[in-house]
């Protein structure tokens, strides 16, 4: 399906190129582009209505350079094979610039499709280090930090705060899970404690009591595990079953209210590293209020770093007077913008500069930030 869809890709440029650079008085559209479906669907749902909310203020305000905005919503399921057909979708659509995607896995899958048609992404969510770091991207930016400095602070609290030293590590196999594992047993080793077991799990299995077996037979003090959380939910509820009392410790993946749901009472105690909470900030209070009247609910996961993706890609298309995509990416770099995490630019790579994760834990049926 991959070949396919680049294959569209190339196809479909010429068309992108002239909706990317041309000012022919129509709308300006933006790509959102994640998982809006299935057992995922929290991470990315939030993401689509903030930049409803956000998109709504603009345009009543006449829009981004005389033009109003048009948003493309495209679902990838959190799949590779479907994100790559999604991107191609979206460039053949006229996108300038997209918001997305939500998985680590699926935005690799699609940015060398943005790449190819000379279009920025900008992702709320997409964590692995490489896509920043590896320089295969130039075109694309996070308003979340990197899974190095998620682990390294997991490390750094299972070490230093928890004081505990002996180790099991469990992951999903993706992208995403296993990076963040990655980094953590490299941070863990270095802080001195051991790893006392390494395993990846079956994504969307039903038992994981034989892996609990071996995690119980290691002796380890502690389980870290990378991935999300309808994996997660099962392993502490089959964990408690069977009475292995260890802490429970994971990244954002799991930081997501449905993980409590879904878990229940044995959410109970679970830390989970996530975006620092950043609800002091008058813009962070003010967009959680336009999403509590608009949608009558609390908004969900990375719900503010969508909010500043979005505020950040159309200030840079104000920036830059064009809807072309090298300017609009040199804008990203060059200035700052207000956002729900205060005043923020990117970097060379594309990271959000000043940006960090905090520990959390499940108190009393919901997360908490220690």
């Amino acid at each position: 399906m991959r070949k396919i869809a680049l294959i569209f890709t190339l196809i479909l440029v010429g068309t992108a190129l002239f909706a990317n650079g041309a000012d022919d008085g129509e709308t300006i559209k933006i790509a959102v582009v994640g998982v809006h479906s299935g057992n995922l669907a929290s991470y990315g749902i939030p993401t689509v209505k903030a930049a409803e909310l956000v998109v709504a203020d603009w345009n009543a305000k006449g829009g981004v350079l005389g033009r109003q905005i048009e948003l493309i919503v495209e679902d990838d399921v959190c799949k590779a094979e479907i994100a790559a057909n999604s991107a191609a979708l979206v460039v053949g659509k006229g996108a300038v610039a997209v918001i997305g995607h939500t998985c680590s896995g699926a935005t690799k899958s699609a940015l060398g499709i943005y790449k190819e048609a000379g279009i920025p992404a900008i992702s709320p969510s997409a964590t692995n280090p490489p896509l920043t770091q590896s320089g295969d991207y130039p075109n694309f930016f996070r308003t979340i930090a990197p899974d190095d400095a998620q682990a390294l602070t997991v490390s750094s609290f299972i070490v230093d705060q928890l004081g505990l030293k002996s180790v099991a590590v469990l992951h999903d196999r993706q992208d995403y899970g296993k990076g963040f594992a990655d980094f953590t047993v490299s941070y863990l080793e270095k802080q001195g404690a051991e790893v006392v077991l390494y395993e990846g799990i079956t994504e969307g299995a039903v038992d994981y009591s034989a892996v609990l077996n071996k995690v119980a037979k290691s002796d380890a003090q502690v389980l870290v595990y990378g991935g999300y959380h309808p994996e997660a939910s099962k392993l502490v509820q089959q964990m408690n079953r069977m009475g292995l009392d260890i802490p429970f410790v994971s990244d954002d993946g799991v930081k997501d209210n449905t993980f409590v749901e879904v878990a229940g009472k044995d959410s109970e105690g679970v830390y989970a590293s996530g975006p620092m909470d950043t609800t002091d900030n008058p813009m962070n209070q003010e967009a959680a209020e336009k999403h509590r009247s608009e949608f009558g609910e609390e908004p969900g996961a990375y719900f503010p770093n969508a909010y500043a993706a979005t505020i950040a890609l159309l200030t840079a298309i104000e920036n830059a007077n064009s809807t072309e995509g090298q300017a609009i990416m040199d804008a990203l770099r060059a200035n700052y913008v207000d956002t729900p995490f205060g005043n923020i630019t990117f970097d060379e790579k594309g990271d959000t500069t000043g940006m960090g994760y905090s520990i959390y834990q499940v108190q009393n049926g919901e997360y908490v930030e220690l």
